[in-house]
């Protein structure tokens, strides 16, 4: 055995952690933003500090740094940083709030049309096939960051749940997302 890690027999582990929205040169089946997510990262340490909530945080960045695409009166669209898909967005409510039932009426309405518009934005950019709209509401349902709302726009395509999934419980996701994030806030009416 080669004291070389170029030359060794054991697997290099490389940590997701470093990798993920990092463009890449190298021809790899991988998804590091969803192993970056499962071990936790970017999770608020008190999900109800809006101190610490990242839907809070992204509002006071720039767009390209938050990958938001669209900023409305009450709520905005944002890239999923780990998305289920190619141009997975969320819509999310500006306040902290976690319960639908909690929204106002003017809060209600804008995510509504911001998830329409974002529907329009994709299928112009992307073509997808169909959507997945869905809201977890809370962590038993699957809500990753269950105290802030947010609204999840997914583009499908067929065969877009294809073997990698299945057998290896990874998503191949063919474009970076700051090149998805251009591409939708520049077709954004």
């Amino acid at each position: 055995m080669s004291s070389d890690p170029e030359l060794s027999d054991e697997p290099v582990v490389e940590d997701a952690r470093d990798f993920a929205g990092v463009p890449d040169d190298t021809q790899r089946l991988w998804t590091p933003h969803r192993m970056a997510y499962i071990g936790g990262e970017n999770k608020p340490e008190d999900p109800h500090d809006d101190q610490q909530c990242p839907f809070c945080a992204a509002p006071q960045r720039s767009d390209e740094e938050a990958l938001i695409v669209h900023r409305g009166e009450r709520a905005y669209v944002i890239l999923n940083l780990y998305p289920y898909n190619a141009g997975h967005l969320l819509v999310c409510p500006f306040r902290h709030v976690s319960d639908y039932t909690d929204l106002d009426e003017a809060e209600v309405l804008e995510v509504a049309e911001l998830t329409r518009t974002a529907m329009r934005v994709i299928r112009a950019v992307s073509r997808p096939a169909g959507f997945n709209l869905g809201m977890n509401q809370g962590e038993v349902a699957g809500a990753g960051i269950a105290a802030h709302l947010h609204q999840h726009v997914v583009p499908r395509w067929p065969g877009d749940a294809n073997f990698l999934p299945i057998v290896a419980r990874t998503k191949a996701v063919p474009i970076l997302l700051a090149d998805t994030r251009r591409l939708y806030a520049d077709a954004w009416p």
